[in-house]
């Protein structure tokens, strides 16, 4: 029975690289592979999943008012599909993370997302708040704070490397915009 999966962690903890390495191991095995990222992150070019450590694949690309069932069904009837991967999945829809449930339940195909879980101050992107609740497995995705602890959070900083408060939830950028940090950290840093 296939599974709606969510992978989460904090900035720079091997999301797209461990997403990356599952399509590898579908793909050296003759499965077929679906990849989708958000159209909002332009970071590597459109369409593109990458890895700090030099990884990268061809990807379709979602936005809010994309059908994922649609798209995957229609993709799956023409050549079936083993799994479908979806990076940056904390920019889904609450409906779009319906859609990829109903993937797995319907279509029997194993859906693994990979996402941020919170934004720079805390709060639940709307895609991970789904699929914290929808999802068959949850699995986080550890990395450290400059302390040693693990990171949980994710700390948007200006150029001067000082913590921002407030601002659009959404705002695309990597090490030079975000610092994975430990909650007590992280609550350090915002409180000033």
């Amino acid at each position: 029975m296939a599974k709606l999966y969510f992978y989460y962690s904090s900035m720079n903890a091997g999301k797209s690289t461990t997403l990356l390495q599952s399509d590898f191991n579908y793909r050296e095995r003759g499965m077929d592979t679906m990849l989708w990222t958000a159209a909002v992150d332009t970071r590597y070019g459109r369409g593109r999943i990458a890895s700090r450590i030099g990884l990268e694949a061809q990807a379709h690309l979602f936005e809010a008012e994309t059908d994922l069932f649609a798209a995957v069904a229609q993709r799956h009837a023409d050549a079936p599909l083993s799994c479908v991967l979806v990076d940056e999945a904390q920019f889904l829809t609450r409906n779009q993370v319906w859609q990829l449930a109903a993937v797995a339940d319907t279509l029997g195909v194993p859906v693994l997302c990979y996402g941020l879980r919170t934004d720079f101050q805390g709060e639940l992107f709307e895609g991970s708040a789904n699929l914290l609740g929808l999802a068959d497995t949850l699995t986080e995705i550890k990395t450290v704070c400059d302390c040693g602890r693990k990171a949980t959070m994710n700390l948007r900083v200006d150029a001067q490397g000082r913590a921002i408060r407030q601002g659009q939830q959404t705002e695309i950028g990597g090490n030079d915009r975000y610092v994975a940090l430990c909650r007590r950290h992280f609550i350090e840093q915002m409180r000033g």
